[in-house]
């Protein structure tokens, strides 16, 4: 039998016997998400231009960035401020995310069987700060399943104008966003272990036999939920941005 050997390369950043362009996973990553996370924090601290129905153009439409739409007269900064702490808690959390931005901008490491930067002496993986927070992605999941609530609230008004049907450009552009988020939320690791992944037993019971229905739903999603992930994180800005077009009267 053929010796196999492994293709990892001590010391030495980004030493590999990889003969193919590993480093190009990493490109979206520093394009959508390094980009999604600059736009995000300057339409934050904007605090303007989120709400349509308010602006000249008359239109049902609130950024999500902005929902539920908030009026605390206490709080001196942008409600944008409160509310994405949320949602971006539970994707920056995320197992999918946390592999991509570790290896995308940590280089922790950079690719598979790729030497680390050799500053990384001592691996601690998540039991030290700031890290050990990354074990709250199961609240912040709570809380986003709230969010989403509202989300599906703000989609449903986008339909509807001064009491009548109404179907614009942006009501599609919020049906699509909501679906994707919600596909986001369904394909979570931590909502499909809640359903029934901690359950040692799914026939033992009549309720565990329903939860099991609902685990498979769940595991189906979960093998597409790095494409809900990416598709998700594209629509909700891209939401954000065609309210606050919409908003300046483009």
């Amino acid at each position: 039998m053929a010796e196999i050997k492994s293709t990892a390369v001590q010391g030495g950043f980004g030493r590999t016997q990889r003969r193919d362009a590993w480093w190009v996973e990493n490109l979206p990553v520093w394009i959508l998400l390094g980009g999604f996370g600059i736009y995000a924090t300057l339409r934050a601290f904007e605090n303007g231009l989120y709400d349509c129905l308010k602006s000249p153009a008359h239109r049902p439409y609130l950024s999500p960035f902005y929902s539920p739409l908030l009026n605390v007269s206490f709080w001196h900064w942008s409600p944008a401020l409160l509310i994405l702490a949320f949602p971006l808690g539970f994707r920056m959390t995320c197992y999918y995310y946390r592999k991509a931005y570790y290896r995308a901008f940590f280089a922790d490491p950079p690719g598979c069987a790729v030497g680390e930067p050799s500053w990384r002496k001592k691996y601690r993986g998540e039991t030290k700060f700031p890290f050990i927070l990354q074990n709250l992605h199961r609240y912040f999941l709570y809380f986003a399943i709230i969010f989403l609530v509202f989300l599906w609230k703000d989609t449903f008004e986008a339909f509807w104008l001064d009491g009548h049907f109404f179907v614009g450009v942006g009501s599609l552009v919020f049906l699509i966003n909501i679906v994707l988020l919600s596909l986001y939320l369904l394909s979570c690791h931590s909502l499909r272990h809640l359903i029934g992944g901690k359950l040692d037993c799914f026939s033992c019971t009549a309720a565990n036999k329903s939860r099991h229905g609902a685990w498979k739903t769940a595991s189906s999603l979960n093998a597409r939920h790095m494409l809900f992930a990416w598709c998700s994180l594209v629509s909700v800005g891209f939401a954000d941005f065609y309210v606050r077009m919409v908003a300046t009267g483009l």
